[in-house]
């Protein structure tokens, strides 16, 4: 990746398992980011952002393992403009094939005076540092600016043409704050490649933030007006505040708007629905049914005229095909009768990797459990009940064992659960307003955690009256906000599971640190 591409191929970096996880709530196992980086590589992605070495020990492993997993994309990692951080990137990115160190320093006023509490030159030469350390670890090193859009353009000319000759082989501009509008943006890339001397010795890329809803825009302006070659981005547009440029559509706009970019992706875009639903019941977190590509109702037409202009001619209303995002090659029915091989088969396929025998076994009873419940097995079921499964078993505290619970008209809900502390069952009950709060109420009368629920949904899985309802709880405590997901057809079965994953999570020892990144 360090040479120069093609002027006519856009490079795709994903940074769903970095910049996405920032999200509240929304980190992953090490298992889960493995899982999601093989399907990144399914879907061709050029470069995975994979973490931040130094963020903490579990990003560490996380790299480490997805550099073992992975052999076609190229993987990053995210550090600061300091050796440390750039040591601990070098070393989690040991086992990769090819592999990027991605480092970063503040550029802005405000954010060298408030911040870093450094003046510019030292900026300046941190930055030079840093790129020269990289060096010594590999020839394939991105720099960023941070708040570039809000930065000095002749500071960042400066900058950015030291970095180039330290050796720097992708420049990167981030709108960090999300403040940039596309005219403006594309052009202060254009500018700063024409001002820049030695511009033309690196890759130039875009990492826009959603804030104002033109993280899109602004990557394709930067692409088509300033001439970058790589955009930055996530599965579903993942991301903390209002999320990241989102990966389905940038690449969806590159290829059917060809006649206006001339830009090949190399990306296979019947993989983006299934990279889609892997990670939303991973994080959490529910793609609306408006979404363009990857949305429920993305190619659904209700009007009247719209379904005869359809059946006429599909072109009439449709600008891209269902089947070319993945929509209709993703689904797979199996039922009870389907053997354990059938089963194991389809978990290769969705890129589902049990490290044993024993985990195949578990998740098979799961599924044949699932089977006598319902008719017809889909892929989503499938990724619920191993997804569900991680949320359930990571750092596991707390396991549901039986619930009962009994809601009619006029008359109060109320529960029974029984469920597992630390391998040992204990009983509760409780009323409540309605039959969840009656189930968390019931449990918290036990574990007294003293979390505020900042956040309840239901999504479900498939589709018909069958579908498994996938509860998503998120809980905050003492400033740490997670996610607990629970899959199952009866929904408040599901939203028991996903409070117990969620206080899993929270009990859970291991400390996220998430250093603002670009």
């Amino acid at each position: 990746m360090s040479a120069l591409p093609d002027q006519n191929r856009l490079i795709i970096f994903d940074t769903t398992l970095r910049d996405g996880e920032q999200s509240p709530g929304a980190s992953m196992t090490r298992d889960e980011k493995v899982r999601i980086a093989r399907q990144l590589e399914r879907l061709r992605v050029d470069v995975i952002e994979a973490g931040f070495a130094a963020a903490s020990p579990g990003d560490f492993e996380a790299i480490r393992a997805i550099s073992g997993a992975v052999r076609e994309s190229t993987i990053c990692s995210l550090s600061r403009a300091n050796d440390r951080d750039i040591a601990r990137a070098a070393e989690a990115l040991a086992p990769a094939a090819r592999k990027r160190i991605h480092t970063f320093i503040a550029t802005s006023p405000l954010h060298m005076q408030m911040k870093l509490r450094m003046e510019p030159e030292q900026v300046l030469e941190q930055a030079k540092l840093a790129i020269r350390y990289a060096r010594h670890h590999t020839d394939d090193i991105e720099f960023s600016p941070e708040d570039g859009s809000r930065s000095d353009e002749e500071f960042l000319c400066r900058v950015l043409e030291a970095v180039i000759a330290e050796g720097a082989t992708t420049i990167n501009f981030p709108d960090t704050v999300g403040y940039a509008v596309p005219e403006q943006f594309g052009e202060r890339i254009r500018r700063l490649r024409e001002r820049v001397p030695n511009s033309d010795k690196a890759i130039w890329s875009v990492h826009c933030h959603n804030d104002l809803g033109l993280a899109v825009a602004n990557s394709l302006a930067g692409v088509a007006i300033g001439g970058a070659r790589q955009i930055e981005c996530t599965i579903n547009g993942l991301g903390e505040r209002a999320g990241n440029t989102s990966l389905e559509e940038v690449v969806m706009a590159l290829r059917t708007r060809h006649d206006y970019f001339n830009l090949a992706v190399g990306i296979d875009t019947t993989q983006i629905v299934p990279a889609s639903k892997m990670v939303s019941q991973i994080t959490g977190f529910a793609v609306q049914p408006n979404k363009a590509v990857v949305g429920a109702n993305a190619f659904a037409h209700a009007s009247g005229i719209h379904q005869d202009g359809i059946l006429k001619a599909r072109e009439t209303y449709e600008i891209m095909r269902a089947e070319d995002v993945g929509w209709t090659t993703n689904k797979i029915v199996l039922g009870k009768l389907s053997g354990r091989n059938a089963f194991k088969a389809r978990l290769q396929e969705l890129g589902i990797e049990l490290e044993s025998e024993q985990e195949v076994n578990a998740a098979f009873a799961r599924f044949k459990e699932l089977a006598d419940r319902k008719a017809e097995i889909f892929d989503e079921d499938i990724m619920a009940l191993v997804s569900s499964a991680d949320h359930e078993q990571a750092g596991e505290t707390y396991r549901l064992v039986s619930l009962a619970q009994r809601s009619e008209t006029g008359a109060l809900p109320h529960a029974k659960i029984v469920f597992a502390v630390d391998g040992k069952e204990v009983s509760a009950e409780s009323s409540g307003d309605g039959p969840v709060d009656a189930v968390i109420t019931a449990i918290e009368s036990v574990v007294k955690s003293g979390a505020e629920q900042v956040l309840f949904s239901i999504n479900a899985i498939s589709n018909g009256p069958q579908s498994q309802g996938e509860v998503t709880i998120r809980l905050s405590h003492s400033g740490r906000i997670v996610n607990g997901v629970g899959a199952d057809p009866d929904i408040i079965v599901a939203s028991a599971k996903a409070y117990l994953a969620g206080l899993n999570k929270l009990h859970s020892k291991v400390e996220r640190v998430n250093p603002q990144g670009v």
